[in-house]
């Protein structure tokens, strides 16, 4: 059957369900269990799957989401890591033919495989895994249409920031996609609570001919890591030392850029970075490594 009805609950029935499940929340995953229904309902509206719809679930855990997922007539692969709420996922779900249980290591699965596009991604990520999940998600195609991710408050920050407060994370995301931040999730909506405070964001891929090809897109990312590697310090320096390329290249790239020298990596856009990576190339192997490099 498909259609289950979604389930709100408190940190309470989180305490009793895993009790009764003989789970426990194990710090070592990061794992956090949603357990405010108001936030659950607007995760919900955020993704909107209409019937159908195909979603991967990265780490559904006690399977709230699933369930909302399900009930609005999604299709739903679901991976999870944690061989105990695995079990109770499958007995909670047992017979619901839309759902498809994954059990393992979301980092070691080839996730833009999992499901037939168009496809979109619901998940509530650990901090230690968002920038790994996001660059295999939007790094590869088939790329989802839609991602509705639960982050650490201060990655949802980083990862939509503008210039000023730019990282490699934040260019990387920004040149693949348009990123709100949809809702500030405090610890308090979490069993057991975490240390930090969360927030979801919404990404929404760009079309694929929007992206530079493959060999282009390599040396941008070559360019774009070699910056951050110094981000305090003026980029004229920095791609000088960082990248195999001498001090009047630089120079005469970044006017062509239209790029103040004297600039740090973080206050440059998206369009920036591609201005100076046409600039600038052919861009060889970076410096890593080299006297003064950082």
């Amino acid at each position: 059957m498909s259609g289950s009805a979604p389930v709100h609950v408190d940190p309470d029935a989180i305490r009793a369900t895993l009790r009764a499940a003989g789970l426990r929340a194990r710090h070592a995953l990061s794992q956090n269990f949603l357990a405010d229904p108001d936030v659950l309902d607007a995760i919900l509206a955020e993704a909107d799957p209409p019937p159908g719809r195909r979603v991967l679930e990265i780490g559904p855990g006690l399977g709230l989401l699933t369930g909302g997922l399900l009930a609005a007539g999604a299709e739903v692969t679901a991976v999870e890591l944690d061989h105990g709420l695995a079990a109770f996922l499958r007995e909670r779900f047992e017979g619901d033919d839309a759902l498809r249980l994954i059990e393992g290591d979301a980092l070691d699965q080839d996730l833009v495989r999992l499901v037939e596009p168009p496809y979109d991604v619901v998940a509530n990520l650990p901090y230690h895994i968002t920038s790994p999940i996001l660059h295999a998600l939007l790094g590869t195609p088939p790329r989802p249409e839609r991602l509705v991710l639960m982050v650490q408050r201060e990655v949802a920050e980083r990862i939509a920031a503008p210039p000023g407060r730019m990282s490699y994370l934040s260019v990387f995301v920004q040149y693949h996609a348009r990123v709100r931040i949809a809702l500030r999730v405090p610890a308090a909506a979490f069993e057991p609570e975490p240390a930090v405070e969360s927030a979801v964001i919404v990404v929404e891929p760009y079309d694929a001919d929007d992206r530079l090809d493959a060999e282009t897109e390599d040396e941008l990312w070559r360019l774009v890591q070699a910056a951050f590697r110094e981000r305090r310090k003026m980029i004229h320096n920095v791609l000088s030392r960082q990248l195999p390329v001498d001090a009047g290249r630089v120079a005469a790239a970044l006017a062509a850029a239209n790029i103040d020298p004297d600039r740090r990596p973080q206050t440059l856009a998206v369009g920036e970075w591609l201005a100076l990576r046409e600039a600038l190339a052919p861009i060889g192997p970076d410096g890593r490594g080299r006297r003064g490099a950082a």
